[in-house]
């Protein structure tokens, strides 16, 4: 199989992480809207399309077609995500909070892992920009930070009282 092909496949994969990645954002900042902890995630939020916008930049300029079936899978993937059972039937489990808070740091961790390959390729394919993938890291980096901040605190606030 030839490296382009590759490229196009991992690529691919990657968007529709981060269509889904996308959705759990834009929920969990509706989930916790009128909070701190909601406006810190409506900020990433943006941050985190735009990132997802930049990837597709990045795959135009390597030539590599979008696979709308596969990015279709990410916003349905990210749905079915939502059913499970949670103690609650009607509304909205406290939990919910810090399992979301959970999944946004798994796809930013998966996010950086992508930024970083991209770096390592840079080396070998004049198409990438070292200098805007060496950001991209850095802003994946910081996202992670705030993230994991976020989900301590609502794990403090939810788990650490009396039992």
């Amino acid at each position: 199989m030839d490296t382009q092909r590759l490229l196009g496949i991992y690529l691919n994969d990657h968007l529709t992480a981060a269509t889904g990645g996308l959705d759990l954002f834009r929920r969990a900042a509706r989930g916790q809207q009128g909070t701190t902890t909601g406006a810190e995630l409506s900020a990433l939020t943006e941050a985190v399309r735009e990132d997802r916008e930049t990837l597709l930049a990045l795959m135009r300029r390597l030539d590599v077609t979008v696979n709308r079936p596969m990015t279709l899978l990410g916003k349905v993937g990210e749905r079915v995500g939502r059913l499970k059972p949670n103690g609650y039937v009607v509304r909205r489990s406290p939990l919910a909070d810090v399992v979301e808070l959970e999944g946004l740091r798994d796809a930013v961790a998966a996010k950086t892992a992508g930024w970083q390959v991209l770096q390592v390729l840079a080396g070998h394919d004049d198409r990438i920009d070292r200098n805007e993938v060496d950001l991209l890291v850095a802003r994946a980096d910081d996202q992670a930070d705030r993230l994991r901040r976020l989900h301590l605190a609502r794990t403090e606030e939810l788990l650490a009282g009396p039992a």
